[in-house]
């Protein structure tokens, strides 16, 4: 056993990195809480920018402001309380910078400048490598290198499917086969991955699609699984029930650890503050609604549309004649043009549905009032709509995406597509919503998303196997890290 300054044990201390965007920083702060309520001393490392978005959201004082404040169990006894830490990194650019309009310049930062802001950070942090721990998006690209100069173990978090781990794991394998880094990757079924039995070439993450494979983001993707290679464990949001041979292929490769779904305790509105925006509460407006009626549409907080897509989906949605409630995230079509919807959208819609900048997406998902999911299929919006047993109509817009909507569509069969980038139109959109809210179609979903739903409980309920792999995997850390 490791022992402090007094004789008693010493904790093991775990560093929590998400990558600077809002969908890695949520499940990252509930998985800090989660390590913390085991044990863990936890360090919590937002961006600098990240933080101030938060603390503007909250209309918080971003020098003082601690989004962690609220989860530290107030009124308990001081030894009682969560030891969770937080402190802040600079992405190498200043607080004013439009990270959304100008997404190659500062990816090309996180990919250069802020590794050497973490390191310097690191140094400092890791008092004692024998008893401290790098949990790091698998995203960066620098997690393995830096825990090795500093002598500590590197669990790479994966916010995403194993399915997507495992494709961007094997893409030697795809640009061997010609999948992918060529002029005119092949088109045909892919069938040599590790764990896939078969998948197609359009249901690849968009990246892998792509045939210039020089851009930031695929320098960055070829770093990062170059320092996933060198992980010690793995940990990863999904549930092995749900991709079984995956999770069996890559735990051949390295201890890989299922512990998902990652969610706010009780399923609830979060104790960690980690919304980018400010939420507008619907709670009132969703009440005033039939059980079932309503459709939710959101495109998740990063991927923006363009102006036609979105007139198309508009249109649908109109002629559909279902209620919805709708996130236009101010910048969802660019920061230049803060109010894409159509003219004469909101006079038309009068009195079926409401448009809000942002809100508490886990509230509104387990509203009775809700019906179906417009999503971009982002993995947190995924799961968080199977745990609420809402089905979904699927516009994947980037990166991992679209293949989440594979798994959503053809594996879970508990969604539908409504079409793809540049090629979304507003009469599919109107017949898949009358399709999904009170068609046939939408009780044959509503079925099948209760089972999904019902493994998905079952994997994080107490005995679970995403309970016993979560055990397990602190186990094994707490042991690595000087504990008993």
């Amino acid at each position: 056993m490791a022992e402090n300054g007094t004789g008693g044990r010493k904790k093991p201390h775990a560093v929590v990195i998400p990558y600077p965007l809002q969908g890695h920083v949520i499940p990252a702060a509930h998985l800090a809480l989660r390590l913390a309520a085991r044990g863990f001393a936890v360090t919590f490392v937002n961006t600098e920018s990240v933080h101030q978005q938060t603390a503007r959201a909250l209309g918080a004082d971003r020098r003082s402001y601690d989004i962690f404040a609220g989860a530290r169990a107030p009124g308990k006894e001081e030894e009682e309380r969560l030891d969770v830490r937080y402190e802040l990194v600079s992405d190498g650019f200043p607080l004013g910078f439009d990270r959304s309009l100008n997404h190659d310049q500062f990816m090309e930062g996180v990919l250069h400048v802020l590794p050497a802001h973490v390191e310097e950070l690191l140094r400092r942090l890791v008092v004692d490598p024998a008893s401290t721990c790098l949990v790091a998006d698998t995203f960066f690209v620098w997690p393995a290198t830096l825990a090795g100069k500093l002598g500590v173990p590197y669990v790479s978090f994966w916010t995403e499917p194993a399915l997507i781990f495992n494709l961007y794991y094997h893409m030697d394998l795809l640009a061997m086969h010609g999948h992918f880094k060529c002029k005119e990757p092949r088109k045909d079924t892919i069938m040599y991955i590790p764990g896939v039995p078969a998948i197609e070439p359009h249901e690849l993450m968009s990246y892998l699609q792509e045939t210039d494979t020089t851009s930031v983001v695929h320098r960055i993707i070829f770093k990062a699984f170059d320092e996933a290679r060198g992980a010690d464990y793995v940990l990863c949001n999904t549930v092995e029930e749900l991709e079984p041979s995956t999770i069996a292929a890559l735990r051949a490769e390295k201890p890989f650890y299922a512990v998902g779904p990652i969610f706010p305790a009780g399923f609830a509105r979060s104790a960690v503050a980690t919304s980018m925006w400010a939420e507008s509460d619907c709670s009132q407006w969703l009440d005033a609604q039939p059980p079932g009626s309503v459709l939710y549409i959101s495109f998740g907080s990063y991927a923006h549309v363009t102006r036609q897509e979105l007139h198309e989906i508009a249109g649908g949605v109109l002629a559909s004649g279902a209620r919805f409630l709708w996130v236009m995230r101010p910048d969802i079509v660019s920061s230049d043009d803060p109010d894409p919807l159509p003219e004469g959208f909101a006079e038309a819609s009068a009195g079926r549905g409401l448009v809000v900048p942002w809100c508490c997406q886990v509230e509104v998902l387990s509203h009775a009032a809700l019906g179906g999911f417009l999503t971009h299929c982002g993995w947190n919006s995924v799961l968080e709509s199977v745990w609420s047993g809402v089905p979904m109509l699927c516009f994947p817009l980037l990166t991992d995406q679209f293949t989440n909507r594979r798994l959503v569509v053809r594996e879970w069969r508990v969604g539908v597509p409504i079409g793809d980038r540049g090629a979304v139109f507003a009469d599919e959109v109107r017949a898949r919503i009358e399709g999904v809210m009170s068609g046939k179609e939408g009780e044959e979903l509503r079925e099948a998303v209760e089972k999904v739903r019902t493994t998905l409980k079952a994997a994080a309920a107490q005995g679970g196997s995403s309970q016993r792999s979560f055990d397990e995997f602190v186990d094994e850390l707490t042991r690595r890290c000087g504990g008993c």
